[in-house]
């Protein structure tokens, strides 16, 4: 796997509680060109090399239980 590069200045959380689905966004908001899944449900989202974002899916069901 490349390395994809990541500058903090800002992170906004967001949680869906409907779709029990966390967004992570690095940065002001930028739409990602590619993403990578991780791990089930862990994708990372990417904008060239950069890493935009991380979204995780079933987010209670994985950490909180």
């Amino acid at each position: 796997m490349e390395k994809a590069f990541l500058a903090l200045k800002k992170v906004d959380i967001d949680y869906d509680e409907e779709s029990d689905v966390l967004y992570i966004s690095f940065g002001p908001p930028s739409e990602a060109d590619d993403s990578i899944e991780v791990d089930e449900g862990v994708v990372y989202r990417l904008k060239g090399k950069n890493m935009v974002g991380i979204t995780i899916i079933s987010f209670k069901e994985r950490f909180l239980k």
